[in-house]
């Protein structure tokens, strides 16, 4: 019989090394630990998988890192929980904020800004990938997609990004009423009624550590869909309220958190890096991951049977298709921060090409990215 130390050290050794090599996002990762524990390991079989993705799918936050943290607990008990996701964070985090380092020491070089000059084109590509496969999942009709289209335009507008997550699960929830015969369907139209642009209050302010974790811990709380929706968060708390960053940083941002292994929401540890050093980017990174753990400790025993209720299906419904009008939102921002002339616009198209005929690792195109881009600097 297996001892539980045994089984922790299992745990560490497999998700430390998956915390290293574990590049190409989310169903990337979720699908080598499916290898991993499933196939090769078998310490699931393939309907307790696909129930711990599910729970994912009703939890905010990172679903790869959730999963790294459902395995762990199911394998080892509540050690196994804050080991995997430790194991799983700390190597691309760390990674991340070596090269935050090297950003903020080298970053504004000529060769630090040709190099980033052919990575942001590519990473517009790839949010423009992973916006048009998940676009296939989860718009299921009409009503979704007007929600998705809604979503974008009033996120161009200026309104909060979670006030529209919040909208679309209500839009939904009110529809599955009137289905239903519900007359309070209306009831869920109010929150849009009050989501005329919202003023910009904050103006730029000193850096603060406190505030830096309080906004990675709020992003990682509520924050539902891709990472990629993370950018609209970022962005908004950021670039446009407390100008701390610029589009140009945020992208670069982003580039990274593409380049490196493990969670997309790494990108916090390098925000928090470039905004404070060491401490700002424990804070931010400590800030994002937290709420996953928790959610994950609350929610083990109930969200298997929550998945199952036709009105939580409904509202992550509503909830999945916002976070698409999000990242359509961002996407078409960030693209005129990255796509400034003929070459960018030719190496995005050309990298969204590759993207949508051949299984390329994304960060093999972002590296090619600043390869062009280099090149393009000594020609």
């Amino acid at each position: 019989m297996q001892s539980s130390n045994d089984s922790l050290n299992q745990v560490v050794r497999l998700f430390l090394r998956l915390g290293f090599t574990a590049f190409g996002g989310p169903a990337a990762h979720i699908a080598m630990m499916h290898d991993e524990v499933v196939v090769r390991r078998q310490w699931l079989d393939e309907q307790h998988f696909l129930d711990l993705v599910g729970a994912t799918n009703l939890i905010p936050g990172p679903n790869s890192t959730e999963m790294a943290i459902h395995i762990g607990y199911n394998r080892a008990g509540w050690r196994g929980l804050v080991a995997a996701g430790l194991c799983f964070i700390l190597p691309a985090a760390l990674i991340v904020g070596f090269l935050a380092w090297i950003y903020v020491h080298y970053g504004q070089t000529v060769e630090g800004n040709a190099l980033l000059y052919g990575i942001k084109p590519v990473i517009i590509a790839i949010v423009l990938q992973a916006l048009i496969k998940l676009g296939r999942t989860a718009i299921k009709g009409p009503l979704l997609a007007a929600i998705a289209v809604g979503v974008l335009v009033l996120y161009w507008l200026g309104v909060n990004e979670i006030l529209l997550l919040l909208a679309g699960a209500l839009v939904m929830v009110a529809a599955q009423a009137f289905q239903r015969g519900v007359t309070v369907a209306s009831v869920a139209w109010l929150p849009l009624l009050s989501f005329y642009r919202l003023p910009q209050l904050l103006e730029a302010t000193p850096v603060r550590l406190d505030q830096i974790f309080l906004i990675f811990l709020k992003i990682g709380s509520v924050l539902y869909g891709s990472g990629y929706v993370l950018l609209a968060f970022l962005r908004n708390d950021f670039v446009l309220h407390l100008h701390w960053l610029t589009d140009q940083q945020l992208l670069d941002a982003i580039a990274v958190g593409q380049f490196t292994p493990g969670p997309v929401f790494t990108t916090a540890t390098f925000i928090g890096y470039v905004l404070a050093g060491v401490p700002g980017a424990i804070l931010a990174t400590i800030g994002i991951f937290l709420p996953s753990f928790c959610f994950v400790a609350l929610l083990k025993q109930i969200v298997p049977y929550l998945r199952r209720s036709r009105w939580t299906a409904t509202i992550l419904d509503g909830v999945n298709v916002a976070a698409l009008g999000l990242m359509g939102g961002v996407t078409l921002q960030l693209g005129r921060a990255a796509l400034i002339d003929l070459p960018t616009i030719v190496l995005a198209g050309a990298a969204a090409l590759i993207l949508f005929r051949f299984k390329v690792n994304s960060a093999w195109l972002v590296a090619a990215g600043g390869i062009i881009g280099l090149v393009k600097l000594y020609l």
